[in-house]
């Protein structure tokens, strides 16, 4: 997976991009193309079209209002995903430092939490940890810190126990914290569309578990994350 330019990870986020799954088909908001980019699209370059027009929704919300919290995620969201298609170093960081400032500006926001959680781990999904830290400097021990305080601060719904139970056992299936996520995530309240999808995920993930089959159990797990069935 190595290159020259081997940026194949740099990431939005997951928890802002499912929950746009729950909202209604109305209007083409940023959240909803988003979410077709990164769970339905099959196509690299459609769905890199997709994450233009996402970005540029946002870019022009954030004209309107330079305080918009939700267009500031959304256009990160966008240019980490374009980074991850494009394997672009320069957008990797770009979009990391703009989900740092979200985090910081709001401790207390399990989404913000979770995107510098996934941007750190999705790295390492997708070029194991030591190219991860070397390309771009993520960090496996901060991602699953992050992503354990996304858990605490998000309360007991099914998503964000299933995104980090995901992230963990699609690196190591091994991993008992993940499975421990997935298991909880599995019987959760799942009151949105997008718990429900993280619930149907992460039983598929443990049903391979019980099997005995971990090496399925990891690529499910991938699989399940956004962009993981997209042909490249």
């Amino acid at each position: 997976m190595f290159r020259m330019n081997p940026i194949r990870a740099a990431l939005g986020l997951p928890i802002a991009v499912a929950l746009a799954m729950s909202a209604p088909a109305t209007a083409a908001s940023p959240r909803q193309i988003i979410a077709e980019a990164a769970f339905r699209t099959r196509d690299k370059p459609v769905a890199l079209a997709q994450l233009a027009d996402a970005e540029n929704i946002a870019a022009a919300q954030l004209v309107r209002d330079p305080a918009n919290r939700e267009a500031r995620l959304l256009r990160a969201m966008a240019i980490g995903y374009r980074a991850k298609l494009k394997h672009s170093r320069r957008d990797a960081l770009a979009a990391r430092a703009q989900f740092e400032e979200l985090a910081a500006a709001d401790p207390r926001d399990a989404e913000a939490a979770g995107a510098v959680g996934t941007w750190h781990l999705d790295a390492v999904v997708d070029l194991g940890g030591m190219v991860a830290g070397m390309a771009i400097g993520a960090k496996k021990p901060i991602g699953l810190a992050q992503m354990d305080r996304a858990v605490a601060l998000g309360g007991k719904r099914a998503f964000y126990a299933g995104l980090a139970a995901l992230l963990r056992l699609a690196i190591d299936p091994d991993d008992a914290r993940g499975r421990s996520l997935a298991q909880f995530a599995s019987t959760a309240p799942a009151p949105e569309l997008l718990d429900r999808q993280m619930q149907s995920s992460v039983i598929a993930v443990l049903a391979a578990l019980k099997s005995g089959e971990a090496k399925r159990a990891g690529k499910l797990a991938r699989q399940s994350l956004p962009f993981g069935r997209l042909n490249r």
